[in-house]
């Protein structure tokens, strides 16, 4: 497996091919999408524990909803059972997955930490004063992006490359980096599909019965936006990397003493 280096009009390409392949299966890939995100709620619920389970079966459920677009990519039907690939490749990659998750949730928990305290307290408004955007907000998700890298392509490489989490980590924030061009183009092209969508949605409901039915679609309409976006993840990943006969060799990270292992 090496490092495939994309132009990067290749980010537009990702967008185009998560569309085209959501209508391909719409029904199913939303299903699965929802599948996930009940599931998710329902664990969120379990005293204690449920946020913690519920933040380790992130990188599991991303990659299912990835092996999910390349049935679909390939004219298959994703059944339900795809959401689960993640521990049916063997007792092994399970393991992996699982520490991948850990890891996941304690840099989650991390940021969360940090960014309450960068935030600090925050006054509630007043009747007479409009709403205020919380800093906190702003610092938890700012601290979120090392990890957004970091886990980008981590799941895939773990699952169909068998590469250790650590080292999953490691490629992938060098496959988002060295792609950055094709990556910031890719989320620009999807921040314009989200804002374009909403804005026609939400003209929509307000010539149809105001902002109360604008607001009740708007709704469903974001999260089959999500569904679209989760969809085009795994082209991210295919087209990011190669077999070895041809592509970029992915650089090893530092061992101890400063020796790099090939």
């Amino acid at each position: 497996m090496k490092l495939n280096i994309v132009p990067a009009r290749t980010g537009i390409e990702w967008v185009k091919l998560g569309i085209k392949t959501f209508l391909k299966q719409p029904l199913a890939l939303t299903g699965l999408f929802f599948m996930y995100m009940a599931t998710v709620l329902v664990i969120s619920q379990l005293p204690v524990v449920g946020s913690l389970l519920g933040a380790m079966l992130v990188p599991a459920a991303t990659l299912g909803l990835m092996a999910a677009t390349a049935e679909a990519a390939s004219g298959r039907f994703p059944m339900p059972t795809v959401l689960v690939s993640a521990f049916r490749a063997g007792r092994q990659r399970a393991r992996a997955m699982l520490v991948l998750g850990a890891i996941y949730t304690a840099g989650s928990l991390l940021a969360t930490l940090l960014g309450g305290l960068l935030g600090g307290p925050v006054t509630p408004p007043t009747d007479a004063e409009a709403p205020q955007l919380d800093p906190r907000m702003i610092y938890v998700l700012l601290l979120h992006m090392p990890l957004v890298v970091l886990f980008w392509h981590a799941p895939a490489l773990v699952h169909w490359h068998g590469i250790p989490p650590v080292k999953s980590l490691f490629f992938s924030a060098v496959a988002v980096l060295r792609n950055f061009g094709a990556m910031f183009l890719y989320g620009v092209a999807w921040m314009a599909v989200f804002l374009l969508v909403g804005f026609l949605v939400s003209t929509i409901g307000m010539m149809l019965g105001g902002a109360a039915v604008a607001r009740s679609i708007m709704m469903p309409t974001v999260l089959l936006l999500v569904a679209m976006f989760s969809t085009s993840l795994y082209f991210t990943f295919r087209d990011s990397f190669r077999a070895d006969d041809g592509g970029e060799e992915l650089p090893a990270p530092e061992q101890p003493g400063g020796e790099s292992k090939p």
